[in-house]
């Protein structure tokens, strides 16, 4: 009995210690992402962020609550950002920059939750089904648009800046919710589908 208790906490302090190192890797990636060209796509205002798949890669490869983690390490870089590196950024700041800070992390540590929540409903003890790692990528990148333009519009849709993108709720979220949110969700539902199933396959051997 003292032998099975032994080998279960070498076991459990194994897992953790690979969480750790799993989180650390995708947390280096992020960073890495977000300051240099691989991460953003910028035109003007316009930006279409990639720092969601390492988010939902690790939420679904490691946890949700590794997943909400990842998500604040990209939403701190997002407000980093917001100092002279995002003009819709840097107008936000300008305007409130305590609401710029929330509106930078809560959207993307929820990116981490819920994909990771999402997959593990989907996924059965004995198979992982595809549309399970699809739908949980898929659903992480759309999570992030909806409530960042929803707390957007909340904090900061009475003032002239964000009114230059539409007047009225309807037609701000017209502006808002474009092609570059679904390029966004698509590419982070093929690359963290591909990547997460790769990657739970591995660490299964």
């Amino acid at each position: 009995m003292t032998q099975e208790m032994t080998q279960d906490r070498i076991r459990k302090q194994n897992n953790k210690t690979l969480k750790m190192v799993q989180t650390a890797v995708l947390a280096a990636i992020i960073i890495l992402m977000a300051y240099t060209p691989i991460g953003y796509l910028k035109t003007g205002v316009v930006e279409i962020s990639f720092l969601a798949i390492p988010v939902v890669i690790g939420a679904i490869v490691i946890g949700p609550t590794e997943g909400a983690i990842l998500g604040a390490i990209f939403g701190l870089t997002s407000f980093s950002q917001c100092f002279g590196m995002s003009l819709f950024g840097a107008a936000l700041l300008a305007i409130n920059p305590f609401l710029t800070f929330v509106l930078c992390l809560v959207p993307r540590i929820l990116i981490g939750l819920f994909s990771g929540l999402l997959f593990k409903a989907l996924s059965s003890a004995k198979k992982e089904r595809i549309y399970a790692y699809a739908l949980s990528s898929f659903g992480g990148s759309i999570t992030n648009t909806l409530f960042f333009v929803g707390l957007l519009y909340l904090f900061f849709g009475r003032s002239e800046y964000i009114r230059t993108f539409g007047k009225s709720f309807i037609a701000f979220i017209g502006t808002m919710i474009t092609i570059q949110a679904l390029f966004e969700a698509i590419a982070c539902m093929l690359i963290g589908t591909a990547v997460a199933k790769a990657l739970n396959k591995f660490f299964k051997k």
